[in-house]
């Protein structure tokens, strides 16, 4: 069986980063991914910049579209594996407890769940300027 890319995942921190009021808590889109802001403020030594992070469980075989962050990425897995593809670099798999940083203009060609039982949950920490969008699908 061959899993097909889905966005939805992208699509839902987008709306947690805009602020959507109804999203403002926990999201569970149809998917059955989850979304969760864990802090989001400004930085008071970083005049214009602002500090974000969400955990992502990520379900068996989810895989994203290509897609673009505003600012610095920081994203460790809390529960593995996931599989991270970045620019045209080869894919690379990462255990609980490993992590990566994705640099503005990363394009992050996709993320996935390779495992077909477990959830894999990253946390994924932004810091990018006020009020950016911080995730967008590339073009």
């Amino acid at each position: 069986m061959k899993t097909e890319p889905r966005a939805s995942w992208v699509r839902i921190v987008i709306a947690c980063m805009l602020g959507a009021p109804a999203l403002a808590h926990d999201a569970q889109p149809t998917g059955a991914e989850v979304v969760k802001v864990v802090s989001a403020q400004k930085l008071p030594n970083v005049p214009g910049q602002s500090l974000t992070a969400v955990t992502v469980d990520v379900p068996p075989g989810d895989v994203s579209s290509p897609h673009h962050h505003a600012g610095f990425v920081f994203v460790y897995v809390l529960v593995g594996p996931v599989e991270s593809k970045l620019n045209d670099e080869p894919s690379k798999r990462y255990a609980t407890g490993e992590s990566w940083v994705e640099p503005p203009g990363t394009l992050h060609a996709s993320m996935s769940n390779p495992s077909k039982t477990e959830t894999a949950r990253i946390l994924a920490v932004f810091v990018a300027p006020d009020g950016a969008e911080l995730t967008r699908m590339a073009q």
